[in-house]
């Protein structure tokens, strides 16, 4: 039995999540390659989430979020 979508809200959500990770990002002057080494992750992974198009674990954002020196919830909110 096929899964019901996601509500827009959570794509909406998912996609301001991603805008929020690469403004940190680019703030300081950090390729998603160089992101990526910096958390484990491949380039990817974190191209597909600052696009929004994949679900991102939890476990991957706070990666992200320390790689970033930013508190988790500045990237959430």
């Amino acid at each position: 039995m096929p899964s019901d979508p996601l509500p827009d809200w959570v794509l909406t959500r998912r996609r301001a999540i991603g805008d929020a990770i690469r403004a940190a990002r680019g703030a300081r002057k950090l390729s998603q390659e160089k992101l990526g080494e910096l958390t484990g992750l491949d380039r990817k992974t974190i191209n597909r989430i600052e696009q929004g198009a994949h679900s991102a674990l939890l476990d991957h954002l706070l990666l992200i979020a320390d790689a970033l020196d930013t508190p988790l919830a500045d990237l959430v909110r």
